[in-house]
């Protein structure tokens, strides 16, 4: 359990695992105050049974960048603990996601038939309402690390490490709700589909406390590949009713055409979202503009988002985290990754609780008595709705170093 300032002291950890993160980190910073007591579960290492985990991620499409993060940080997890969950070595068996409820299906099937324990990954929320079905009736346990509707209610056997899409919007409804005059007009923007009706849906159940929101939103193509033109039409609509602020909902390539061609259309003004507007690669790709005009405007008009995790958060578990995953994947994680490596931190406690020959069934009983988890996000803990209670922070592009990045500027709200 996390202390109050969110520390949580090396002293802590068996020496084996100390040894780990030190070889996996290159680094001897944490040696001093590593303890030499026994494991805390009295197991010794690879003791268990060997185990298959199921991954469930897409390959290919507009949504391979995050399938790469999430695998990402569920690998390195494993790589952290010598390729171990609570003392059972562990196959990771990668399945296509696709994106739609076939495929979905498809990959549920082939990884039960595989024998896995449990299940993870899912990033698209219709892949996720799909698959319901399935991972209920076979009765093994999903933590899911990305997907997340609010319409997945009263499941037994999946469980999210993410976060339920309206809450990104909750916490800047109610941050905007108190900077922005009650007269302001918010442009709102998103991808047609239930993920950015529950972003705006928490928006304005937030924001329209004494107040409502003057604009309509407006619902765009959703599009893999979308052309340098493909926002013109409904940006130019907006443009016109001259407002004061953009609230808006896109990730990946969609994120960095709609803000590349919001500014070629003249907005000067400042961008609202959550984090997966300048998640990731999305970032890299605005700070890449010509002549560095993006940059500029960026830095000039400002884009504040709402995240449960950035890699700048001053933890101890951030610090190992963030640290590991920079040195294995050359990259900063993102929220994506962050949440697969929770998933299986989650697993690896509930493993344990479960006993030495667990079955999907007691694994999944034994999810809802892991208790608060000690995560790079900070500390959190499964609601009844199986989903996290944790914090949101509000982050600003800012440029730190050469490069553009997302800052945390101060916590915005605890929702779940």
């Amino acid at each position: 359990m996390a202390t109050p300032s969110g520390r949580k002291s090396v002293a802590q950890m068996n020496r084996r695992r100390a040894l780990q993160l030190l070889a996996a980190l290159g680094t001897t910073g944490l040696a001093a105050g590593c303890g030499s007591g026994e494991d805390d579960t009295g197991e010794q290492a690879g003791s268990g049974s060997p185990i298959k985990i199921g991954l469930i991620v897409p390959g290919s499409g507009a949504n391979k960048a995050i399938g790469d993060e999430i695998t990402n940080g569920f690998q390195l997890y494993l790589r952290l603990r010598g390729q171990q969950i609570a003392g059972h070595p562990v196959t990771l068996v990668p399945a296509e996601e696709g994106s739609t409820a076939a495929s979905g299906k498809a990959a549920v099937e082939r990884l039960i038939k595989e024998g896995v324990l449990a299940l993870t990954g899912v990033v698209s929320p219709t892949v996720m309402t799909g698959i319901k079905d399935s991972v209920e009736q076979a009765r093994v346990p999903l933590i899911g690390s990305n997907a997340s509707p609010s319409t997945l209610q009263g499941v037994v056997y999946i469980w999210r490490t993410s976060y339920v899409l309206t809450e990104p919007g909750e916490a800047l409804g109610e941050y905007l709700r108190q900077k922005l005059d009650a007269s302001s007009r918010i442009a709102i923007f998103g991808t047609r589909g239930q993920g950015s009706q529950d972003v705006v849906e928490g928006l304005r159940r937030a924001y329209e406390r004494g107040r409502r929101l003057t604009e309509d939103p407006i619902y765009t193509d959703d599009s893999d590949n979308p052309s340098r033109n493909l926002y013109a039409g409904p940006i130019r609509k907006a443009l016109e009713r001259k407002p004061d602020a953009v609230f808006c909902h896109y990730s990946g390539a969609q994120a960095v055409q709609f803000v590349k061609q919001l500014y070629a259309l003249g907005y000067r003004g400042p961008i609202y979202a959550p984090g997966f507007l300048t998640e990731g690669t999305a970032l890299d790709q605005l700070d890449d503009g010509e002549k560095g005009r993006d940059r500029k405007l960026i830095e000039a008009n400002g884009i504040e988002t709402a995240l449960n995790y950035s890699a700048d958060l001053n933890n101890t578990a951030n610090r190992i985290f963030a640290s590991a995953y920079r040195k294995t994947f050359n990259s900063a994680p993102t929220t994506y990754a962050m949440a697969s490596y929770d998933a299986a931190l989650v697993l690896d406690k509930a493993i344990r609780l479960a006993g030495a020959n667990p079955s999907p069934q007691q694994v999944n009983l034994a999810l809802g008595k892991v208790g608060q988890v000690d995560s790079p996000r900070g500390p959190w803990q499964f609601n009844q709705t199986r989903t996290p209670q944790q914090k949101w922070y509000l982050r600003r592009v800012q440029t730190d170093g050469r490069l553009l990045s997302n800052i945390v500027i101060n916590e915005l709200a605890t929702l779940g």
